[in-house]
């Protein structure tokens, strides 16, 4: 059962980590709900790396590409600089605040509720009122437009904003089309995560039991094969419709869960 639980926490990871609707948010609540036991979230942060192996091997083409160049190509090492300045505010943010994040917000519904209804305002503000975009490609996103994608970034860790909606409205914010702002937000998650993995990994390695290790392992495969599943389909979305039902989806989510918790079926 446990295992089961596993793989359906990982498929939603999966199914939500690129949606600008907080796959950690939506993996605590799950996991509340479902009596899945993951102190510290670290099975939720650890199965991320399902969902960027998704992307890495989505976009192997790009990314090897950009690899293979670096030595040759002005516009590879610039890509490659983006990222890197898009990636560094939410390392630093993370090292500073993330114990108090993890042992504090992790465990407040009122705080994902709060910021699943001030992320969709955001969202639907910047959506209307944003200019007029004049970058059509990730690669081409400038050193100053990525660091304030990074800055927006940071805002991520509070569980409930998003990582793919802070860094997509930034992009979108900083003047990317909204291709480009989500696969921009989607090659800034390769070390963002990868990092955020790696820290997991080196607090607890020497404490993961044989179950705990398969937990994390069913989790990582479900994550990985339901992420290959949704990040073309989500492109092709929004290049069509826009962010505006994401925005719609959380604020709902968010006033149904500060309900839930007036009702007293949600601890707050």
């Amino acid at each position: 059962m446990t295992l089961l639980l596993a793989a359906l926490l990982g498929i939603v990871q999966g199914v939500t980590e690129f949606l600008p609707i907080s796959s950690t948010a939506h993996l605590l609540l799950i996991a509340e709900a479902v009596g899945f036991d993951d102190p510290g979230g670290v099975f939720t942060v650890m199965i991320q790396l399902g969902s960027i192996f998704a992307v890495v091997w989505v976009y192997r083409a790009r990314l090897f590409g950009v690899a293979v160049e670096l030595g040759t190509s002005a516009e590879a090492r610039h890509f490659a600089a983006a990222i890197v300045v898009a990636t560094i505010p939410a390392l630093v943010a993370g090292a500073l605040f993330g114990d108090f994040i993890q042992s504090v917000l992790y465990k407040s519904p009122r705080v994902f509720a709060g910021a699943f209804i001030a992320g969709g305002i955001i969202m639907l503000l910047v959506e209307r009122l944003r200019p007029a975009p004049v970058v059509g490609e990730a690669e081409q996103t400038s050193l100053p437009r990525a660091l304030g994608i990074g800055l927006c970034q940071m805002l991520a860790l509070v569980p409930g904003v998003s990582r793919s909606g802070a860094t997509i409205i930034g992009g979108l914010a900083m003047r990317l089309e909204r291709s480009a702002a989500a696969e921009f937000s989607f090659f800034v998650a390769i070390p963002t995560m990868s990092a955020a993995f790696a820290h997991e990994f080196l607090q607890m390695h020497d404490r993961l039991t044989t179950e705990r290790s398969a937990e994390i392992a069913v989790g990582f495969v479900a994550a990985f094969f339901s992420s290959l599943l949704i990040i073309k389909p989500f492109l092709g979305f929004v290049r069509q419709k826009g962010f505006a039902p994401f925005a719609w989806y959380r604020i709902a989510l968010g006033l149904a869960l500060l309900a839930a918790m007036g009702a007293g079926w949600v601890r707050g």
